[in-house]
């Protein structure tokens, strides 16, 4: 790790963030690593059970579950069944930023969707963990080694909600997608490659792309506190490179739609963008003016990066190039 000031800029012009950066560096196992956490965590049957009933909706039945996280411990989430078995023509698994979860998010679910929120390791507040909730903490939880990293085992869990719904909704698995942004963007880089089941994913401004780009500069989101710690322990650098969204998105063959940001103070747009150009499948891109910003025009930015996702989506097959 350098000790030079980092470059404080986090904002790009477009031209230069669709300009290719050379791809990060990554270990030669990197498949096998993830192949094998794959067949330990995401094969095989979930246990999982119902916790509580939330209102309904017009459209779906809502619940709480449990079920049991890829980290030996319950995990929490959120299930949104269309009210008649037989309305159900997709599936959707959604990931959550750093921000954590309460609840599912209605308004990303449509008519005749199955859909499950899972909450990641230790962001569930009403579930105990070994992780810590904090995101300044739970980037760091396990970064020792590449098995115990809370990464790996977020990403895992996104299998694991997969095969929960799979089981609640059987005729979803016909189109099973995923939806995730910031720190879930990321996690469903990493998951997505490795699990056939899933048919196409819309990815918004997503983390953990490039990191030597992430580790460049200060941010105000978790990747500051990776960027604090690697200063006095160096030597879990190498452990990053298991936990590269680019590098994962090189593996990706399904349709994915990536919004990314031109100016982001908490994941660095040129991450952002690296997810995008390293995706080896169709894809296409959203570019938004800014990601991770507070007030009107933050939650503007967020809703319209959110239909884009979801128009995506809906897509009929014909139209995905």
């Amino acid at each position: 790790m350098t000790h030079n000031p980092p470059e404080e800029m986090t904002e790009y012009s477009l031209g230069a963030l669709l300009t290719p950066l050379a791809s990060p560096d990554e270990p030669d196992d990197f498949d096998d690593f993830w192949q094998a956490t794959f067949q330990e965590f995401g094969v095989g049957p979930v246990a999982w059970e119902v916790a509580l009933e939330h209102p309904a909706t017009a459209t779906h039945r809502v619940t709480e579950i449990r079920f049991r996280s890829s980290a030996g411990e319950d995990a929490t989430a959120f299930v949104m069944l269309p009210h008649a078995t037989a309305d159900v023509r997709s599936g959707l698994v959604v990931g959550h930023g750093y921000g954590g979860r309460t609840g599912p998010d209605i308004e990303r679910v449509p008519a005749g969707t199955a859909a499950i929120f899972p909450v990641a390791p230790g962001t569930h507040v009403g579930t105990a963990s070994r992780f810590p909730a904090s995101p300044d903490e739970h980037v760091l939880a396990g970064i020792a080694h590449r098995d115990t990293y809370s990464h790996r085992f977020s990403a895992a869990d996104i299998w694991r909600a997969a095969t929960v719904l799979l089981e609640m909704a059987p005729s979803a698995a016909t189109a099973l997608d995923f939806s995730g942004g910031s720190f879930g963007g990321g996690i469903g880089a990493l998951a997505l490659p490795w699990d056939a089941r899933f048919r196409r994913a819309a990815l918004d401004v997503p983390s953990f792309g490039n990191h030597d780009v992430r580790l460049s500069r200060h941010c105000t989101g978790s990747g500051e506190a990776v960027r604090q710690h690697l200063r006095h322990h160096p030597e879990v650098r190498p452990v990053l490179d298991y936990f590269d969204a680019a590098t994962a998105a090189r593996r990706l063959r399904i349709p994915v739609h990536v919004s990314a940001a031109v100016l982001d103070p908490a994941v660095d747009p040129r991450g952002q963008f690296a997810v995008y150009h390293a995706l080896s499948g169709p894809k296409r891109l959203g570019v938004r003016a800014g990601g991770h910003l507070d007030g009107p025009v933050g939650v503007l930015s967020d809703r319209l990066a959110l239909q884009d996702g979801m128009d995506f989506l809906a897509l009929p097959d014909e139209r995905i190039a």
